[in-house]
């Protein structure tokens, strides 16, 4: 048997005493069980919003367990949407190619719902996964349907909270549903109707897999709309507030605005196509000239700065948006345009420094979710959509490649240590990419960092591809003010917080919102494919690697289940602390929430973490609705991880 490089931290269990003197959840320790990543928990206020359980938590640490220990009850948990789609399409797809052919003449196919589904594919779902989906949406409709849907709004307009400032909300990736626009003979039939977000988008799948990527996927050569085809982001808050029919995004939070005020008049969703480069979306769409018009009307129309909520990628988007609409290169608005009508950011689980699962998912079209499938599910998905498809539809979505980890080994560590790794750890997150030795004669001789990893994607990809990397997104750091204000003339910088700076805007204030205490991708193990004949793959996930801290080949880390505490954390707890990147002394406010979700909601309840399901925690709707009624200034710090530890390590001069 070969070698494997290293070996995890022994289990430590939580201190009986520290959680009883304390008086932590035992939740908390519930969640250590499920696979609870290393978590430091500071002192905090009983009564701080993002904490509704009123418990003080000190200094309390967790240690991964086994895998064994946390695989259950992990998954029982898991409600983010990959996994949830990544499951039912490869459940279906299995069936759909175990010579069930009598699947595509149901007639009920023609308008293809959640109800349809159930009666038009009984053979090809599995009695528990079809229970597991009926009792998902049972559960979703009956939350949309109660009144605690707006309880957090009713409840703050009783206390005298209202509509204040003008609302303007950016979305996440994948969140936003795209829909056909195009007349050509493959797209009438699906005119106006949603290829992405929708029972639709399934239809095609199952049923026209190549008219579906012929859709979805971007011209290589472009980055715009393949010829024939022409697929637009939806509008309005029908855009984000559902994902497919029952699994909810941004509705929690349209429904406690608009219990304190708020309607179409004062709130605004700015949906964009995130396929494109941020680039392209100004080239296609014009989407940075009307979100900059939409600001500059509501300021007008009702006198008030807007307050701009932002979730996941669309964080980076804004962050863009703030160099775009200064630039001489954009918008030509002027240094003073965000000063004169922003009022605040609200920076929910923004991946400000990229999300590790992004480098996986570009280098060999795999992440947790497919990595922990079983052998069934994996056979039925690799037939449906291989792992080479999945690669090559994500690269031609540029958008995508903008969630590269930044900052390099400054940031994400070296093979000998990373700032986040913890004490008595005997590996490092550092190693990003790691192999077992004696694997295979083609197999690389070292482990790879983050940069490595990333040139080995550069390297092992088209020429299109790696243009399009360099000429879109920088990922280094700048280490002197004047590189950081040189780098404001440069557009591929725009998206760096490492290279460029916040806006001049000393009356800017920032919150950045994010979850912590959810296990989360951090590292990886590879392996030659076996059967490198059939694909263009030069690496797969080695799901063989299941040990301690390592699941399926994956090494898992602290964050929201998604983003990793680093690209969280570490601009607004240190970076934007520095005069160089935010040399107007915006003030920026830090609340991190512990993810503490309810044993048997499918989407955590109302003290998830996750890094969708927070949309829906209700303290975080308490605080975003304070900041929109011009109340931001209740909202005190409030640190449970060890960020701030892990922030000093990282190999960025403050300055």
């Amino acid at each position: 048997m070969s070698e494997i490089r290293r070996r995890g931290p022994t289990d430590q269990p939580v201190s009986d005493d520290s959680t009883a003197s304390n008086g932590v959840s035992s939740s908390v320790a519930a969640e250590a069980g499920s696979g609870a990543a290393f978590v430091g928990l500071e002192e905090s206020k009983e009564d701080h919003p993002a904490s509704k359980s009123g418990k003080k938590m000190v200094n309390v640490q967790v240690q991964l367990p086994s895998s064994q220990k946390q695989k259950a009850p992990m998954r029982r948990r898991r409600s983010t949407f990959i996994f949830f789609l990544g499951s039912l399409f490869g459940i279906v797809a299995a069936g759909f190619f175990a010579k069930n052919n009598d699947l595509i003449d149901f007639p009920e196919l023609g308008d293809l719902s959640i109800d349809s589904l159930y009666e038009a594919l009984p053979s090809a779902l599995p009695a528990g996964l079809v229970s597991d989906v009926r009792d998902l949406l049972k559960s979703e409709k009956e939350t949309v349907a109660s009144s605690e849907s707006f309880s957090v709004g009713l409840k703050m307009a009783d206390q005298g909270y209202h509509a204040s400032h003008p609302m303007v909300m950016i979305p996440g990736v994948i969140s936003t549903g795209l829909e056909s626009w195009g007349t050509s003979n493959i797209s009438r039939p699906y005119f106006r109707k949603r290829l992405w977000g929708s029972w639709t988008m399934m239809r095609a799948l199952v049923l026209d897999k190549e008219m579906w990527k012929r859709h979805i996927v971007l011209d290589t050569k472009t980055g715009l709309d393949p010829p024939n085809v022409k697929l637009r982001a939806a509008q309005g808050f029908d855009a984000t507030d559902f994902f497919i029919t029952g699994y909810w995004i941004w509705s929690k939070i349209f429904e406690n605005l608009a219990s304190i005020g708020y309607d179409p008049t004062n709130s605004y969703t700015a949906a964009y196509d995130w396929r494109l480069s941020y680039a392209n979306l100004e080239v296609r769409d014009q989407y940075f000239s009307r979100l900059k018009a939409h600001i500059e009307n509501s300021f007008h129309t009702q006198n008030k700065k807007a307050v701009l909520v932002s979730h996941s990628m669309g964080s980076q988007v804004l962050f863009y948006f703030f160099h775009w609409v200064a630039s001489n290169k954009g918008g030509r608005g002027g240094d003073d345009w965000v000063e004169k009508y922003v009022d605040s950011w609200i920076n929910v689980s923004g991946c400000m420094l990229g999300a590790v699962k992004g480098a996986t998912a570009l280098l060999s079209g795999e992440m947790r979710d497919t990595a922990q499938l079983n052998a069934f599910a994996v056979y039925g998905l690799e037939k449906f959509l291989s792992k080479t498809e999945r690669a090559e539809i994500f690269r031609a979505m540029p958008g995508i490649s903008s969630m590269l980890p930044i900052g390099g080994t400054a940031v994400w560590g070296d093979l000998n240590s990373a700032p986040d790794d913890v004490p008595g750890q005997n590996f490092t997150f550092g190693s990003f990419i790691n192999f077992k030795r004696g694997e295979n004669v083609t197999t690389p001789a070292q482990n790879f960092t983050v940069n490595e990893a990333i040139s080995y994607l550069q390297n092992s990809t088209d020429g299109w591809y790696r243009d399009m990397l360099d000429g879109s997104y920088s990922r280094g750091v700048a280490k002197s003010a004047e590189e950081v204000t040189a780098n404001e003339d440069d557009p591929s910088k725009w998206i760096n917080p490492l290279e460029t700076r916040l806006p001049l805007a000393p009356s800017l204030k920032i919150y950045c919102f994010y979850g912590i205490g959810k296990p989360t991708e951090r590292a990886y193990y590879y392996r030659h494919p076996d059967n490198i004949i059939n694909s263009n793959l030069n690496l797969t996930i080695d799901t063989s690697v299941t040990e301690n801290y390592i699941d399926h080949g994956v090494i898992m880390g602290e964050g929201d289940g998604t983003v990793s505490l680093l690209s969280t954390g570490y601009m607004c707890n240190q970076g934007w602390k520095m005069p160089r990147y935010n040399p107007a002394g915006s003030k920026i406010t830090v609340v991190e929430m512990h993810h503490d979700p309810e044993p048997y909601n499918p989407r955590g309840g109302a003290t998830t973490a996750d890094h969708v399901d927070i949309l829906g925690r209700q303290g975080l709707n308490e605080l975003i609705l304070k900041v929109a009624a011009g109340r931001g200034d209740e909202i005190e710090d409030l640190r449970v991880s060890n960020i701030m530890e892990y922030a000093e390590k990282v190999d960025i001069p403050f300055n």
